[in-house]
């Protein structure tokens, strides 16, 4: 097969590819049965973006003369519409062709598992993000619904404006400015969650082929996000000081990226907090570089010893950093409530993008925060809160003082949800989860929070969400499940704990 490109044509790229391949398929110059190069390969040798390809791609699919196969990659068809199946009388649909690029990028089955598991009763999950359900505010939570029922506010009921409720975009005003941001509730957007932040700032700000600078390792969820937008993710390495932002500026200088993604406060999953010197350091370079910094703070509120830094938007007088927090880390996880703070044209844009996904956030839950905010007992909550989490630590923490393999490293948060560890040497994560699946004990495996292909010596430990009786019992499985793996690797320096698996 051969294309050659012409840099100036007017005519778009995947167009001439899609057009010389067309004719050698035609001319019988490429006979049924041909393989195509696979979309990457293809990119690489013409020097053009893998995207490019797949339209072309795409367009012959379109006039039936190629068609994809598992297992058999793209092949030309005999004829304009025949299938790659013998069988025409009965068959599901082209899949590949029905389904968009976006579609064919996203990525997300682990965090779908890992929600199933946190709704098995019989395993000790340490794996998901999610806040205590034993910590929930339910009492006040339900004389705030049942005020807003019995007074018969319809208002409740009934749709809000696209940014979120006024008097809540007020009362988080407050929030703010305790913490040192100074905004008007028309900087303010109201999100089913942080993580819709992260994808509207994909959707609006970043088109394929874009440069987004993530830490690493950073939140999983955000990386998979940005790729399905097709931009190329670049990392840059942390350090017990959070974000080494000396290496971020080389990083800016050569690649001019468009996003720096980070969660300094807290990070999942290390933990690390970025410091001070970072954080300024890390803004400046913003401005010089004329790059958006989408700032996560999940975590911030969930402080357990010292005292909080500056968030990054209070350190932000031009409009540099997109601010985004959630209420489903410190109140409820099925909340779906967060919030962003972002100067007035970034809301205009992010808010007729949410329009189209989901016309507004929950009305009700936005009341019930809102009365939450207003009476006090958010305050009051986060406390109680925060005593709770700083306890769970500190049972996980001396648990693995007392049953981990002395090889195990690991660090203890000030805050947050998350203790990070990094493996023995021999022990890999991904053989780990099978391991400790015996034990009915789960984890998740660092690999998926790099962008690069690290993180199989690394786990992230959640303390929140299992039951604190169960925190101690499950670590003591988990370590097992590691000497195991030890000594199957010839080590056997490990004295085992007797227990058996589960069955």
């Amino acid at each position: 097969m051969r294309v050659i490109i012409n840099r100036d044509s007017n005519t778009p790229v995947y167009i001439q590819i899609f057009e010389q391949v067309r004719r050698q398929i035609l001319s019988g110059e490429l006979l049924p049965g041909f393989r195509l190069p696979a979309e990457r390969k293809l990119a690489e040798s013409l020097g053009v973006n893998r995207t490019t390809v797949l339209n072309a791609y795409r367009e012959l699919k379109a006039e039936g003369l190629i068609g994809s196969r598992v297992g058999n990659g793209t092949m030309v068809l005999s004829y304009p519409d025949e299938e790659l199946s013998a069988d025409n009388s009965s068959r599901e649909p082209a899949w590949n062709q029905i389904f968009s690029q976006y579609a064919n990028r996203l990525d997300s089955y682990l965090v779908k598992d890992l929600l199933v598991l946190a709704s098995r009763t019989d395993v000790i999950s340490f794996a998901t993000g999610i806040a205590s359900p034993e910590t929930g505010p339910i009492q006040a939570l339900e004389g705030i619904e049942h005020e807003l029922v019995q007074s018969r506010n319809f208002r409740a009921l009934i749709h809000t404006p696209t940014e979120g409720l006024l008097s809540l975009r007020q009362a988080i005003c407050g929030l703010m400015q305790k913490r040192g941001v100074y905004c008007q509730p028309d900087e303010i957007m109201m999100l089913s969650g942080s993580q819709q932040g992260i994808d509207l700032a994909a959707r609006i700000i970043l088109d394929p082929g874009d440069i987004v600078v993530v830490e690493e390792p950073t939140y999983f969820p955000a990386i998979q996000v940005f790729r399905a937008a097709g931009a190329r993710v670049i990392s840059v390495p942390i350090d017990d000081k959070g974000m080494k932002v000396d290496v971020l500026e080389q990083l800016l200088h050569r690649y001019r990226p468009k996003l720096i993604y980070t969660i300094p406060t807290f990070q999942n999953p290390s933990g690390t907090v970025l410091e001070l010197e970072r954080r300024k350091r890390l803004v400046e370079l913003a401005v010089k570089y004329n790059v958006i910094i989408l700032e996560d703070d999940a975590y911030g509120d969930l402080c357990y010893e010292g005292h909080l830094l500056p968030m990054l938007k209070s350190m932000d007088n031009d409009g540099y950093v997109i601010y985004l927090n959630t209420f489903s880390k410190n109140i409820y996880s099925g909340l779906r409530l967060g919030w962003m703070v972002a100067h007035k044209k970034i809301i205009k844009e992010f808010s007729s993008a949410k329009q189209l996904m989901d016309l507004h956030s929950n009305s009700l839950s936005q009341w019930i925060v809102e009365r939450f905010i207003e009476n006090g007992s958010l305050e009051a909550h986060l406390i109680k809160t925060c005593n709770e989490y700083r306890t769970r630590r500190d049972i996980m923490y001396e648990a693995l003082s007392k049953y981990a393999p002395k090889d195990l490293i690991w660090n203890r948060p000030k805050g947050g949800y998350y203790i990070w560890c990094r493996l023995p040497d021999g022990v890999s994560a991904s053989k780990l989860v099978a391991k400790a699946a015996d034990y009915k004990v789960s984890f998740v495996p660092g690999s998926p929070f790099f962008a690069s292909e690290q993180g199989d010596d690394h786990i992230r430990l959640n303390f929140t969400f299992a039951p604190m009786k169960d925190i101690d019992e499950g670590i003591k499985r988990l370590c097992v499940a590691m000497k195991e793996l030890l000594k199957e690797k010839g080590n056997d320096d490990y004295s085992m704990t007797e227990i058996n698996p589960i069955v």
